[in-house]
This record gives C-alpha cells, structure tokens and sequence, in this order.
C-alpha cells in the first residue's frame, strides 16, 4: 500500500491525457517491469506511469556507484518512498572495468552494460520480463552509447516508444504534481571529464565535493569539469552575475583549492550539457 505521504493527483489535467495514456499503454503491454531508478526528471516521471499502468508490478531498482552523488541517492529513496513503490539498491562497479575507467568515448556502453547487467537478476526474481529506463525522444539526437547497450540488452525505452520529448516530459511531470517536474538536468560524474582523462574515485569524490559546494550557494544548474588541476565552471549565463555578489567566486575559489584544484576557471560559453561531446565529430555525436 502506498504510505500516506502521497500528493500526487491520480490523473493528469485534461489536454494531455492522450500522450499520457500513450504511454500507460505502451507499459501496460509489458505486464511487470524494472525500472532503472535514478531519481531525475525522466526516471521519475516513468515510475509514475509505470505505477499507473502496472501497480505492484512495477519495482524501481537504483545503481549506488561511486559515480553517483550520495544527495542523488538519498533523493531517490525519498522519491520512491513517495511514489508508495518497491525499491531496491544494487551496488554497482564500473571502476573496476577498465574500458570504463580509461574513460573513451563509449564510456556510457560500459556504465549502461554493468547497471543493466545487475538489473537482469532482479528482474528475473521479480517474474519481470522486461527492464525500462528512462530515455526519451531527445536522447535520439545526442551520442548516447548506453542506448547501444540497452539495445543489444533487451531493455526497452517506454517514453521513446510513447514519442515524448523532454519539455513534454517535464510538462506532464508538473500535471502530475512530481516534484521533478523542474528538476535540473543531471549526469553522472563521469561526464565531468574529458574523454581519454582516466577515472578514478579519488577524481570523482573531489568533483563532487566541488558541485556540492557550488550547489549550497543557490546554483542549480552547472557543471564543474574537472581538467587535473584546473576546474571549469558552466553556468546558465543568466547565473553568471551572481557569482560575483555576496563573494560567492572568492568562496568557489577558496573551496576548490582546499579540494586539490589549483586554478578555477569560468566557461564563458555558459551551461552545456554534454560538452565533452564537443570533441566528437558531428556524425558521431548524433549517432551514439
């Protein structure tokens, strides 16, 4: 029985039933699933369809990995709670993978390869046929290497099959009172280096470190990407003006040197998600 913390209405407004209904379809066809849980705006919203669709035979399994905030983590355990599903949390070790810590360009092949891998026994013990995650419509467009993974794995994308883009994702997340509906966009903290720059858990806990304090002065859309001694800060231009009031870039600095960075840069080209990817040629980043 779902606890009563529960807020969210139990249908959607008017007007965008059908695209909802679309997708309740596409997951009622699979009968029970496992839903790849990160706790972000698309896992979120997939949960609550799949919950809709499927009830109990739904189950959110999320990756705890060194790649993975702890806030992240902790926000999902709440968000599951929330949504009144099962939830379980499986270890996950891509490190230990070295075609994924010398971090090439498919290094989301390996990191899909080994979530999706752990996935398959609980689903198995669930009686679920079927894994889900999260990709949408927009994810066609990008690199995407762990698409690949989740192709050749048999895990199936549900909002690609249901043709939702992320601003309708968002849209029908805000309908459905999920406090994810704004929720910035996250990757993991992998993303934060440049392909070839080894991975190493010492690296990762310093990124976050360095994102945590970033996020505990009011940003909430940014990335630090770390360059071994230099971190390079993306903003939202719109945010940029408020790094030099109230010393905030005096405490950034101050902080990411405590951290082991020696110079702290501002990427003048603002927030964007993905931008290792622009190393990659054009073909190659729209054929992940």
């Amino acid at each position: 029985m779902a606890p009563s913390t529960i807020s969210f209405v139990s249908r959607p407004e008017r007007g965008v039933t059908p695209r909802y209904e679309r997708l309740l379809d596409v997951l009622r066809g699979m009968e029970h699933v496992v839903v790849a849980f990160s706790g972000g705006v698309d896992s979120t919203f997939l949960a609550r369809a799949a919950r809709d669709a499927l009830g109990e035979r739904a189950v959110l399994v999320t990756a705890d990995s060194e790649t993975y905030p702890e806030a992240e983590l902790a926000e999902a355990r709440r968000l599951a709670a929330t949504l009144g599903m099962r939830h379980v949390v499986v270890q996950t070790r891509e490190l230990d993978n070295p075609d994924y810590a010398r971090n090439p360009v498919d290094r989301c092949f390996h990191c899909k390869t080994e979530l999706f891998t752990k996935l398959g026994p609980i689903a198995a013990r669930e009686h679920a046929g079927v894994v889900v995650y999260g990709a949408n419509m927009d994810d066609l467009g990008d690199h995407r290497p762990g698409m690949k993974a989740a192709a050749e794995m048999g895990v199936r994308a549900p909002l690609i099959e249901a043709e939702l883009w992320k601003a309708e994702i968002r849209e029908l997340s805000r309908t459905l009172g999920l406090p994810t509906w704004d929720k910035p966009s996250f990757a993991c903290l992998s993303s934060r280096f440049q392909y070839g720059d080894r991975i190493t858990a010492e690296k990762l806990r310093q990124i976050d470190a360095a994102e945590g304090f970033v996020r505990s002065l009011g940003f909430r859309q940014f990335r630090v990407r770390h360059h071994d001694k230099l971190a390079r800060l993306e903003l939202p231009a719109a945010e940029m003006p408020r790094l030099w009031e109230e010393g905030r870039h005096e405490a950034i600095v101050r902080r990411f040197r405590e951290l082991g960075y020696v110079y702290v840069t501002l990427d003048l080209a603002g927030f964007q998600s993905g931008s290792a990817n622009l190393i990659l040629p054009v073909s190659r980043r729209a054929h992940g």
